[in-house]
């Protein structure tokens, strides 16, 4: 009998999603009665407010998101998604410059696709999404790390975009608010990242997913509105999963110059067509509906990040720069590293991170889910009891 043909050389090659795989283990624990406190998964811990749920409810009750619509699409929610666009990146776009995604993930996916050709360098900002660099490898591009470390802030400058670029260099990943550092681009920094983009013809897929959870005044500029020339060589990528409390509702969207979303539009149309009618009708709710308890939940999220720096700074030789967006906080722990804890001497954050777990039940994930190790990132979007709980757990297990 002749051998199987083997499997997708590409497929075989991508990682698990870390983080998912921290969280499905810490839940895998609490399951068999383990007291485990997870800060593993990007998830707010709030109900998606009532008023888009009561909009999904009259959506199942209609026919007509019983059948096929639009694959980029309902007309009514590309129009939601321009004039949020307008209202915070900034940028005027025509509704038929927006696709409506299967989350954000699908977004990032596509945006990659559109732009990105076999050989192409991707540079890619570090400490980075876990997903960004397994996106790039499936468009056969190669992502470039560019590091930036506690002492930054975790934001890269222009003069290391430069050294890393080379004559391959076709696209470059933005993120502010990112994840996984909660680190925030000053309009400055922004601007100057976006001109030194357009002036070598670079694409520019940002990452806009928690633009609207800043802290102490402060604004993530997009950066299409600091450069606004910039805007026919990048991709938004956006959703209401953070903001809303709406990760399982599974809507995102990408917006770009008409060409890239034509074709990305293709893509779409063969790989899932419409996103479920009644999540697309909810998400409507939710861009156009009152946004007070989005409010609230920002506030919860602010007070948490306040808590958490607080508690954290308290472990002697961490440290904690204070972020400004997203729900992540982003320690070094190299300090702790080559010391013994509990009788064991981690080396790395992944060890590190298998330590916390098995000796204070908490679940952190380790560096090299991001990039370089010697980091931890932990989510503060889980009550506020939890929250505190497990930072005093890792303020008696290195005391």
């Amino acid at each position: 009998m002749t051998e199987r043909a083997p499997l997708s050389r590409k497929l075989s090659a991508i990682a698990e999603s870390a983080t998912l795989k921290v969280d499905a283990k810490a839940k895998a624990l609490k399951a068999e009665g383990k007291d485990v406190i997870s800060y593993a998964a990007g998830e707010p811990d709030f109900a998606t407010p009532q008023f888009i749920v009561d909009a999904a409810a009259e959506a199942l009750a209609d026919p007509a998101s019983y059948r096929y619509t639009p694959a980029p699409g309902l007309p009514a929610l590309r129009e939601a998604i321009a004039a949020k666009t307008l209202r915070d990146s900034g940028l005027e776009v025509s509704p038929s410059q927006v696709i409506v995604t299967n989350g954000g993930k699908q977004s990032v996916y596509q945006a990659f696709q559109a732009v990105v050709n076999p050989g192409d360098e991707v540079l890619l900002p570090a400490p980075y999404w876990t997903t960004y660099p397994e996106a790039i490898r499936l468009a056969d591009g190669t992502p470039v790390e560019v590091f930036a470390g506690a002492d930054q802030e975790y934001k890269v400058t222009v003069e290391q975009l430069e050294a890393a670029r080379t004559a391959r260099t076709t696209a470059l990943v933005f993120v502010s608010p990112s994840n996984p550092t909660g680190s925030v681009y000053t309009a400055e920094e922004t601007t100057a990242i976006g001109e030194w983009a357009l002036e070598h013809g670079i694409w520019i897929i940002s990452d806009e997913i928690y633009q609207n959870l800043t802290y102490e005044g402060v604004k993530a500029t997009s950066i299409v509105e600091a450069v606004p020339e910039v805007a026919g060589q990048t991709i938004l990528v956006n959703g209401v999963a953070k903001t809303y409390a709406m990760t399982g509702w599974r809507v995102g969207w990408m917006v770009g110059p008409a060409d890239a979303i034509k074709i990305a539009g293709n893509l779409q149309s063969h790989l899932t067509s419409n996103v479920n009618n009644v999540a697309q009708k909810a998400a409507i709710a939710a861009l156009t509906g009152p946004q007070d308890e989005a409010e609230k939940m920002r506030q919860a999220f602010d007070r948490r990040r306040q808590l958490i720096v607080s508690e954290l700074s308290k472990i002697d030789g961490l440290v904690v720069p204070n972020p400004l967006g997203a729900f992540y906080v982003y320690p070094d722990v190299q300090s702790l590293l080559g010391r013994t804890w509990g009788g064991v001497t981690p080396t790395t954050s992944l060890e590190l991170a298998d330590l916390i777990l098995d000796q204070a039940e908490v679940a952190v994930v380790p560096g090299e889910a991001f990039g370089p190790s010697g980091y931890i990132r932990m989510s503060y979007a889980l009550g506020d009891e939890q929250l505190l709980e497990g930072v005093q757990r890792l303020q008696r297990l290195f005391a």
